[in-house]
């Protein structure tokens, strides 16, 4: 399964142009099964690319007791990863005095901002994120149903004030699959500490979604190619030949 992960982000990063000779790609290293797939995929993926390009990894700890990284050091060691772990105060922020009601956005950004100078510090030019298929159409699903647009986040991202792009390499591979090979390797998978795990936005719609394929099977599909064909700024493939 592993090997069909890296095939998959190989199409991804060959189809949006994600990967040029002499990268230095900052993985965002969550601690879930996503970005853990994602770590082992370019670890792999490197050894035979025909672009050379370096990776570490970077973890944010948002601040919470139950979040410990020991588990993800000894992976990263263990493969020979640079790996940075930068303590913030994200949940302190987000729960306590914002006391956001709907925290997953301003969390979301947070991190986000936090990764980029991290990744620039250590001489990064691209930033590496665990998006999957499941989570392209989720987002896409938020987006129309919730907010009345039509929009989702771009396989490549760029930053005009860093001078970083942030490439999502796993938007072909679908959850089961980073689900099973997450069972079979073992991934030392961190415990949800997020008081909002299970409550979420993205939770309702993933919910909807297992719903309406019980009518729909093939719902996923057709939205993901839906996604593909809509002109969304960002998922017009660099090769028109691509598309056929």
């Amino acid at each position: 399964m592993l090997q069909k992960i890296i095939g998959a982000c190989r199409k991804a990063i060959d189809d949006y142009n994600m990967i040029d000779e002499g990268d230095k790609i900052a993985i965002g290293l969550s601690g879930g099964k996503d970005s853990i797939a994602l770590l082992y995929a370019l670890y792999y993926l490197k050894k035979f690319y025909p672009k050379k390009y370096e990776i570490m990894a970077i973890t944010i700890n948002p601040g919470t007791e139950d979040f410990k990284t020991d588990e993800l050091e000894k992976l990263c060691k263990k493969l020979g990863i640079e790996y940075v772990v930068y303590n913030s105060n994200i949940a302190k922020v987000v729960f306590d005095i914002r006391k956001e009601t709907n925290p997953c956005s301003l969390c979301a950004n947070m991190r986000r901002g936090m990764i980029n100078s991290i990744a620039i510090e250590h001489g990064c030019n691209k930033i590496a994120l665990g998006h999957h298929s499941d989570d392209v159409i989720e987002t896409f699903l938020m987006s129309v149903l919730l907010n009345g647009k039509i929009h989702c986040f771009a396989p490549v991202t760029y930053l005009s004030r860093s001078d970083v792009k942030t490439i999502r390499p796993m938007i072909y591979v679908e959850e089961k699959e980073v689900r099973a090979v997450a069972r079979d390797l073992s991934f030392p998978v961190m415990n949800k500490c997020c008081p909002m795990d299970g409550f979420s936005k993205r939770e309702y719609m993933k919910d909807l979604i297992y719903k309406i394929r019980k009518d729909i099977p093939n719902v996923k599909k057709h939205v993901m190619g839906a996604v593909r064909r809509s002109n969304i700024p960002g998922w017009e493939l660099p090769n028109e030949e691509n598309n056929k």
